[in-house]
């Protein structure tokens, strides 16, 4: 393939995918820990300082490092944590370990997750610039009392700024992610969300139920009498999405995800065809030679 875009279908594609070589990188930095979430984080409160930054950046580079020499990489996430919470010349710095180390092809994807908040032009500009063609938008909801049940730092405006300003950078495959059936969100709020997303003609679009794990901060709301997600409403809001999402031309390649022809995620494909990943970071987990 001259493009990573350009994917065959269905059957061909899977059997594609099972040969693609990947890498994960996790970021673990966050402005601030969600209400919902169990990841391997750290905010600035919690010791997230620019130092520890840096001092991440050199030892997950070293790590690299380490790693026996492989092929060349089809595709590289970075997910965390929040990548954009740090600055671009980590991540740069990051990338440039793993070309040096194993080598990209010349039509890898590289995709990171990134908040509205921290996405203003510059930024946008500086990701396309270090060759990231993929960015997930984690937009979450365009309901503002649902991001702020969420524990989200930004606001439907945000939300749209930053996929205009993703589009303007020249991002070439731009994405958004949702969460559903949080507490207190009605159908109306739902499909509100859905119709906005889809009004932004977004390339890719990941939706996934809202789960309340061990440890979090609404496990132990709903420990002391908060509601939790209700497995029904969330049902009827999938089946929702389903409809929407078909009607707006994405096609689901995945449970949660949703793509236009030639954006499904080559790291997401590799993976579910239980294709070979490295992983690097304090979170993350690879796949090699049948052992996870």
């Amino acid at each position: 393939m001259t493009d990573w875009r350009e994917q065959p279908d269905s059957v061909e594609l899977a059997d594609a995918a099972a040969g693609w070589r990947s890498a994960y990188v996790h970021v673990p930095f966050c402005r601030r820990r969600c209400p919902y979430c169990d990841f391997a984080v750290v905010t600035p409160d919690e010791g997230g300082s620019p130092l520890a930054v840096a001092r991440y950046t050199q030892a997950l580079v070293a790590e690299v490092g380490m790693e026996p020499q492989w092929k060349p990489l089809d595709a590289v996430n970075f997910g965390g944590g929040t990548p954009s919470s740090v600055p671009v010349s980590a991540l740069s710095a990051m990338v440039r370990a793993l070309r040096g180390r194993f080598g990209l092809r010349r039509d890898a994807e590289l995709s990171i997750e990134v908040n509205p908040e921290d996405w203003d032009g510059e930024y946008a500009a500086e990701i396309a610039g270090a060759g990231f063609g993929r960015v997930s938008l984690g937009v979450q909801s365009f309901d503002a009392d649902v991001l702020r049940s969420l524990g989200r730092l930004h606001d439907p405006d945000q939300a749209h700024e930053a996929f205009g300003r993703a589009r303007a950078a020249g991002v070439v495959s731009v994405g958004l992610d949702l969460i559903y059936g949080t507490p207190g969100e009605s159908p109306d709020s739902w499909r509100a969300t859905v119709d906005a997303a889809l009004a932004l003609r977004p390339d890719h679009l990941s939706a996934y139920a809202l789960t309340v794990e061990r440890g979090t901060e609404l496990s132990r709301a709903v420990l002391a009498g908060a509601p939790e997600p209700d497995p029904d409403d969330q049902a009827d809001k999938y089946e929702f999405l389903l409809d929407a999402a078909a009607t707006a031309g994405l096609v689901r390649y995945e449970v949660s995800n949703f793509a236009r022809p030639g954006h499904a995620c080559r790291y997401n494909l590799g993976t579910w065809a239980q294709g070979e990943y490295l992983a690097f970071g304090l979170g993350a987990h690879g796949h090699r030679d049948g052992v996870r």
